[in-house]
C-alpha cells in the first residue's frame, strides 16, 4: 500500500508518500480501507518530535481518518466488512484505576493513534475495534474524517470539564483552527454568548457564521483589552485557550472573577509566563482537558452526523501533498481542517 511516513523528525521535507507493508489486523483489530484523513496540529508536533517521544520508524502519522471495513479480527464483535467507520484516536489500557472508574482519558497508559503509535494516513490501517465509531450512510468521507479529534476534544473541554451553562460568556481563541472552530459551535450549542478571535476579516466572518456573537481581530487589538471593553470591565466566564504561551497572560486577564480558563493544547509553547497573583486574587480556575472518552466522542459526533455541528474544511489535498498540508497549519492559512485523501481516492468523489 501507499502511506504518508517519515523516518526521522524534522522539517516538512522529512515527509514522504510511498510504499509501506500492508497491515494485518490482530484479533481485536479492524482493517480499514481509508477513504479520507485529516490533519491536526498534533501531526506537526509529532513530525518535529516531542521530548520523550521514541517512535518506531518509519512512522505513519494521522489521528483522524474514516473509511470502510475490509476485514475484522477473530475477537471483533462490533463491526463487519462493509461497515462505515471513523477513528477515535485515544487509546487506554482498560484496567487501571481511572479506566475502571470510567474516565479513560486519565489512563496511566493513555496514548494517541498517530502520535505515539502508527496512524491512519495511508491507503489501509489496522485499528483496534474500541477506537472506531460507526459513520451513518449519507455522511461524506471528508466530514467523517475531519470531525472526530477536534469535536471530541472541544466537547469534553467545554461540556464535561468546563460545564459551560446557558447565558455564560465564553471566549474562544484561535477560532479558525480545528479545536477553535469546533469550540465556537459547541459553546453556542450549550447556550453561551460566544466571543471569538481571529487574524483576518474573512476568518472572523466564518466564526460569525458558525455562531460567534462577537469577534475580535487579535492582529488589530489586544483581545484582553477588547474583552474588558465589550463586557463593561467584567470579563468572560470561560476562556478556551489552546494557543499557549503567546496568549496565556491575556487569557487570565480576560476572565471575570471566579472564571475558568480551559486548555487542551499549547501550539505556541507550553511554558508561558503566568500571573499567580491574578489566579488567587480573582479565584480563577485553570482546567486541563485531553481528548474524550468513547461515549463523549459518540455524543458529539451524533450532532455532527445530524448536521447540528459541522467541521469546516479549508482544503482537500492528496496524501502525496501532506507536506503542503503541514505548511498550511504552521502558517495558519485558511479556516478549519485540512483533509487528505489517498492518492488513489483523490478526484473520485
Amino acid at each position: 500500500m501507499k502511506a504518508v511516513q517519515f523516518t526521522d523528525h524534522g522539517d516538512r521535507d522529512v515527509i514522504e508518500y510511498g510504499d509501506f507493508p500492508d497491515p494485518t489486523p490482530d484479533r481485536d483489530e479492524v482493517l480499514v480501507d481509508v477513504k479520507a484523513g485529516a490533519l491536526n496540529h498534533l501531526d506537526v508536533w509529532t513530525r518535529k518530535g516531542l521530548p520523550g517521544m521514541d517512535l518506531d520508524m518509519p512512522h505513519i502519522p494521522g489521528s483522524d481518518g474514516a473509511g470502510v471495513v475490509l476485514e475484522v479480527g477473530a475477537d471483533v464483535t462490533r463491526f463487519e466488512p462493509g461497515d462505515r467507520v471513523a477513528l477515535a484516536a485515544a487509546v487506554s489500557c482498560g484496567t487501571c484505576e481511572y479506566c475502571r472508574h470510567g474516565d479513560t482519558t486519565m489512563c496511566v497508559d493513555f496514548h494517541v493513534i498517530g502520535e505515539h503509535v502508527p496512524g491512519v494516513h495511508a491507503e489501509m490501517a489496522a485499528v483496534p475495534e474500541d477506537n472506531l465509531i460507526e459513520v451513518p450512510k449519507g455522511v461524506d468521507w471528508r466530514t467523517a474524517a475531519a470531525a472526530p479529534l477536534v469535536f471530541q476534544t472541544a466537547w469534553r473541554m467545554l461540556i464535561t470539564r468546563g460545564e459551560v451553562k446557558p447565558g455564560e460568556d465564553v471566549l474562544v481563541l484561535g477560532a479558525s483552527g480545528g479545536v477553535g472552530h469546533a469550540a465556537v459551535q459547541i459553546a453556542k450549542y450549550a447556550g453561551a454568548n460566544v466571543y471569538a478571535t481571529g487574524s483576518s476579516e474573512e476568518k472572523l466572518d466564518r466564526a460569525r457564521e458558525l455562531g460567534a456573537d462577537h469577534v475580535i481581530d487579535y492582529e488589530e487589538a489586544n483581545f484582553a483589552e477588547r474583552i474588558r471593553e465589550m463586557t463593561g470591565k467584567r470579563g468572560v466566564d470561560v476562556v478556551v485557550d489552546h494557543v499557549g504561551a503567546a496568549t496565556w497572560r491575556d487569557s487570565l486577564k480576560s476572565l471575570a472573577k471566579g472564571g475558568r480558563v480551559l486548555t487542551c493544547g499549547a501550539t505556541t509553547g507550553g511554558n508561558p509566563t503566568t500571573d499567580i497573583n491574578r489566579i488567587f486574587w480573582n479565584q480563577l480556575h485553570v482546567i486541563g482537558s485531553t481528548m474524550a472518552t468513547l461515549g463523549e466522542a459518540e455524543d458529539v459526533l451524533d450532532l455532527v452526523w445530524s448536521g447540528d455541528l459541522e467541521p469546516a474544511i479549508r482544503e482537500v489535498l492528496p496524501m502525496s501533498e501532506t507536506a503542503r498540508a503541514h505548511e498550511m497549519l504552521e502558517d495558519r492559512e485558511g479556516f478549519g481542517k485540512v483533509v487528505v485523501l489517498p492518492d488513489s481516492e483523490y478526484g473520485r468523489e
